[in-house]
């Protein structure tokens, strides 16, 4: 089987080629690749059985402004992909978002539940998924994925723990709820998901790739302090009014993962032993011994 990682010098992407180190796998980084221009497209997919696609826009509040070139990554990207895998018969797995999803519901949301984007970056990664979906209606996966840390890169486990450094307090929001995502159990199991897709043993279709349990940014946060062995009480309560972006985010972002139990895959595991396993990993050391400093 061999695999092609679009968007591998991210922090999910590294973490897929991580994974696969023992497979055949091609690692295309942006440098390398360019998903909107269908030619390379054709030519990198061209061999591959599995394509994963985790090259995308990112910039959530910058793509209020710049829907366009928003749209263009994230919706034309892989629909070009998802064409250039119908020619070949590989298999698709589309990393998309919960910020397709309204984040209005109080339970976790199922996989088919109603699409209603709350912002630019969402309705670009919903392009996206439909593009997928209907291109490939039997070897296209979208794998939704919410609050994704990992090693490399800036994300926010990384932040508190440098704000920890210089801090004595830090007021974190606790009216978002959500799954904080380890990027290495993402890679995991979506390794899983491709191998089952190209035996034909997993149905296409919606999956969400997020950890299980649920917490809030200021939870994940006492937890962060806590595992590092500083006080969680330098953490303190306060709502998302008093950090105004320019892109509006869901308030509700847990997500339910019933498609994994069907595909006789297993779920990820909850979310607190994803963090205390990511917190052991060296560059995480380095900034919690940084943090060490204030207790």
């Amino acid at each position: 089987m061999r695999w092609l990682i679009t968007g591998a010098g991210g922090a999910l992407g590294h973490d897929l080629v991580v994974a696969l180190r023992d497979a055949d796998v091609t690692a295309a980084t942006r440098a390398v690749l360019d998903i909107t221009d269908r030619d390379a497209v054709r030519a990198a997919v061209a061999g591959h059985d599995v394509v994963v696609n985790a090259a995308a826009y990112t910039a959530v509040d910058n793509a209020e402004a710049d829907e366009d070139e928003a749209t263009r990554i994230n919706g034309h990207g892989p629909a070009l992909l998802a064409d250039a895998c119908a020619a070949t018969g590989a298999v698709l797995l589309q990393i998309s978002t919960d910020y397709v999803l309204p984040g209005d519901a109080t339970t976790p949301c199922p996989e088919d539940a109603a699409t209603n984007p709350v912002n630019a970056y969402g309705r670009s990664k919903l392009a996206g998924e439909q593009a997928v979906l209907t291109t490939l209606p039997d070897r296209g996966y979208v794998v939704r994925t919410a609050w994704l840390y990992g090693e490399t890169g800036n994300n926010f486990v990384a932040t508190m723990l440098k704000l920890a450094a210089t801090r004595p307090t830090v007021s974190v929001v606790d009216d978002q709820h959500g799954q904080p995502t380890w990027t290495s159990a993402l890679a995991a199991q979506l390794v899983a998901l491709g191998s089952a897709a190209r035996d034909g043993e997993a149905a296409p279709g919606v999956y969400h790739g997020t950890a299980s349990g649920q917490t809030t940014w200021h939870g994940l946060t006492r937890a962060i302090y806590a595992l590092a062995g500083l006080n969680p009480a330098r953490v303190e309560t306060t709502t998302s009014d008093a950090f105004p972006r320019p892109a509006k985010r869901p308030a509700y972002s847990v997500l339910g993962h019933d498609r994994w139990a069907a595909a006789r895959l297993a779920p990820q595991p909850h979310w607190h032993d994803q963090l205390e396993e990511a917190l052991k990993r060296p560059s995480f050391v380095r900034l919690v011994e940084a943090a060490g400093a204030r207790t």
